[in-house]
């Protein structure tokens, strides 16, 4: 495809090339992190780590995309840079490299902030893209494009079960080819990003501002960094730590327990991608309180199940959790009209971070006590969507 050849950037339209292409690039992103993630009882065995080894390597991916991603969306706000969209992927595949023929331990760890790296640079100019082609539709194409990634996220488990765990480690080499892939067609959307530029440069720039205070905006993001917190370290415990569970207190072999983490995954991508059009028709808070809330009297039964029941309270979980975050994104973006870029890079910065620190310390302590304990103390956390009461409605953000 030629740069003449790209759909035009239309602000009233939806161009869904592009949110497509950014939605097939994030699958491959998170399909290549969820690898990582669905690898470690290989590498646990393969290196004899500890349960905080393993979860110190996802510390290592998810913070430095926390810590990166935020920096990066606010500095491409105020300057544009459609370049960093395909050298993105470049970092995944650097690190995939180092994962698959790492010798140590370190080298493990210098392959998982590689691939954080690779992240950080992705999810702000690729949310930002989707913003641009969403043609209004703001909610739709938030769910694409992060549906996008939950689908990856859901592979990542049926990818180890079947080709990694089977016939080792150096397999991974093998899928650092789909970071090619997207180095490929990240640079075709930075070509339309960059045109688009070139479109928007000469009309006039209406001025954007938030309807609320500046003290109800502090007191909403406080809130939604709780709501987040509930959430995504929940997603962790699952993420990490799922198929441990299943394999120690039912005896489920690997393969199988990585199968039904896809179960969960894919529950989460079916979540995700009803999330944002569901918030355009009645609202964001309104999805974001029954997300979160929603949950908890299936996480509250979840460690008391058998394993049928542990795999069928996944599902809903997985469906009911995942709604909050696109609704959660557009409601950040419409908090801070003419942020988009901030409110992406700190909100996906936060989603790394968040995860990365509950998989880190969640692991330390299921080296403490048991892997059934750290389920029942994650079990409460979806009591922390009652906050969502005191976020401001659609009708006071709009100024209406």
């Amino acid at each position: 495809m030629t740069a003449t050849a790209l759909p035009s950037s239309s602000a009233n339209r939806t161009v869904f090339a592009i949110l497509f292409a950014a939605a097939g690039c994030h699958l491959i992103n998170d399909t290549m992190q969820s690898i990582v993630i669905s690898s470690y009882p290989l590498l646990r065995e393969n290196y004899a780590l500890t349960f905080t080894q393993v979860g110190l390597m996802t510390f290592a991916f998810q913070m430095t995309g926390s810590l990166l991603q935020p920096f990066i969306g606010s500095y491409t706000d105020r300057h544009p840079l459609p370049a960093i969209l395909p050298l993105a992927p470049a970092f995944t595949l650097l690190g995939f490299i180092l994962l698959a023929l790492a010798p140590n331990y370190p080298l493990l760890l210098t392959a998982a902030v590689s691939i954080g790296i690779g992240s950080a640079m992705f999810h702000p100019d690729a949310s930002r893209v989707s913003r641009l082609a969403a043609g209004g539709r703001y909610g739709m194409a938030q769910s694409i494009f992060q549906v996008g990634g939950n689908v990856g996220t859901s592979l990542g488990p049926l990818c180890a079960a079947f080709f990694i765990l089977p016939h080792g480690q150096h397999m991974i080499l093998w899928f650092a080819l789909l970071a090619v892939a997207s180095i490929s067609i990240l640079g075709m959307v930075a070509r339309w990003f960059t045109n688009h530029l070139a479109e928007t440069a000469a009309k006039p720039k209406p001025a954007k501002s938030s309807n609320v205070d500046s003290r109800t905006v502090a007191l909403s993001l406080a809130i939604i960094v709780a709501l987040m917190l509930s959430k995504f370290v929940y997603i962790a415990a699952l993420h990490s730590f799922y198929p441990f569970f299943l394999m120690d207190r039912f005896g489920t072999e690997a393969s199988r327990a990585q199968t039904y983490l896809f179960i969960v995954l894919g529950a989460i991508a079916v979540g995700t991608f009803a999330g944002g059009p569901i918030g355009d028709r009645i609202g964001r808070k309104t999805v974001i309180w029954f997300s979160i809330l929603g949950t908890l009297p299936f996480s509250l039964a979840l460690p008391y199940a058998n394993e049928f029941w542990t795999v069928a309270l996944t599902i809903p979980i997985g469906l009911i959790l995942s709604s909050a975050f696109p609704a959660m994104v557009v409601y950040g973006q419409e908090l801070l009209p003419g942020r988009v870029g901030t409110i992406s890079g700190l909100f996906f910065g936060l989603a790394f971070g968040l995860g990365g620190i509950g998989a880190a310390a969640l692991g330390a302590l299921a080296d403490a006590t048991s892997l059934r304990f750290v389920f029942v103390a994650t079990s409460f956390l979806p009591a922390l969507g009652l906050l969502a009461f005191f976020l401001p409605g659609r009708d006071r953000l709009q100024g209406t």
